[in-house]
């Protein structure tokens, strides 16, 4: 739905992501307004800011996964580590970002494939058991080799990240990093959408018989939609690892990827905006539960500030049911409806 008097001569024109003004002029503003961030917040906001980058790049995995492809993934947070892991090695070898980020994420869609090949043949329950089984053999599998290869249960230290020869030592700096591969993925996520292999994704997801008659690869492109997905996954991998400059199995947990999951369940898995205002929303109410618990244990109210922080995880999983039960399509619809009302005030379709 447009605006009355925006119209296109040309198939490219309506085919833009930003199809009017007002779009692109919102785009610009939001961009803008992340640049300066930094200028108007402490340490303590940059970091929640970088960690929300961070699991946007993974979410938007999922979204190619789940919502493009229609194949269920609760194994993301270990293709997260999969590119951690990989990003600690390549950075032993001095080699720059702009080289290591891609290789982390190729090696990580190169491992989902092993995953993706008893998965493309399955669908629902038994689909979902396959990639668990993925999330279950990572910690197995790295705690299993040789402690010279992935650390063992130690870990591995990561090499700081350097950008022409500057260290990426601060919250700020690496607020940026993240952010600039945010944008490329996210300018990636919402392209995805108007490309040949995107929108053969969305046929198999909504009836793989009558797309495989229609002539697409159904098993090849439910594999490249394990291989892209799991890429995103290897980039935000590679972010952890710089962030948290030590990487350990123990970060890449089945919690998490249930809770990527649930940010994508929240905000809509059938668009990137779902990604992205799923993990937003989350992302504050879980930041706004620890700060009234911390308020509540500084005053003294040791039990109830302590409550509040074990409730967090209860108020998430309601979050994560309310959505199912009222708002199946998720924030993005919500969003969507919002957006068309103010597109077409003050002249309504009644």
């Amino acid at each position: 739905m447009l605006p009355t008097g925006v119209l296109f001569e040309t198939y490219s024109a309506e085919a833009g992501l930003l199809k009017t003004a007002r779009a692109r002029v919102a785009v610009a503003a939001l961009v803008l307004a992340l640049l300066a961030a930094p200028l108007a917040t402490g340490a303590y906001l940059q970091g929640v800011a970088t960690h929300m980058f961070i699991t946007l790049i993974a979410v938007y995995g999922l979204h190619v996964t789940v919502g493009m492809a229609g194949q269920i993934n609760i194994a993301q947070s270990a293709f997260v580590g999969v590119g951690a892991f990989a990003t600690a090695r390549l950075s032993e070898f001095g080699l720059p970002f702009f080289i290591v980020v891609p290789v982390a994420a190729l090696v990580t869609g190169a491992v989902s494939v092993v995953f993706a090949l008893p998965a493309a043949r399955v669908k629902g329950f038994y689909l979902a058991l396959t990639t668990f089984a993925a999330q279950v053999l990572f910690p197995i599998i790295v705690l299993g080799l040789p402690t010279s290869w992935l650390g063992g249960l130690v870990g591995l230290a990561v090499e700081p990240l350097t950008v022409a020869g500057r260290p990426m030592n601060t919250p700020t700096h690496m607020y940026y990093f993240t952010l600039a591969l945010t944008l490329i993925a996210s300018y990636a996520a919402f392209n995805l959408h108007r490309s040949r292999f995107g929108r053969a994704l969305k046929a198999v997801r909504d009836n793989d018989v009558a797309a495989e008659v229609m002539g697409i690869d159904v098993l090849r492109h439910k594999i490249m939609a394990f291989f892209v997905g799991s890429m995103f996954a290897g980039v935000a991998g590679s972010c952890m690892a710089w962030v948290l400059q030590f990487v350990t199995v123990e970060s890449f947990t089945l919690f998490t990827s249930v809770w990527y999951l649930g940010m994508l369940i929240v905000g809509g898995a059938y668009s990137p905006i779902g990604a992205i205002l799923g993990v937003a929303f989350i992302t504050l109410v879980q930041e706004g539960l620890h700060e009234l618990g911390t308020a509540i244990l500084r005053s003294g109210a040791q039990e109830a500030g302590g409550a509040i922080f074990a409730a967090t995880n209860i108020a998430l999983g309601a979050c994560i049911l309310i959505a199912l039960i009222f708002e199946p399509r998720g924030l993005a619809h919500r969003w969507q409806v919002l957006k068309t009302g103010l597109q077409l005030w003050p002249f309504p379709h009644r």
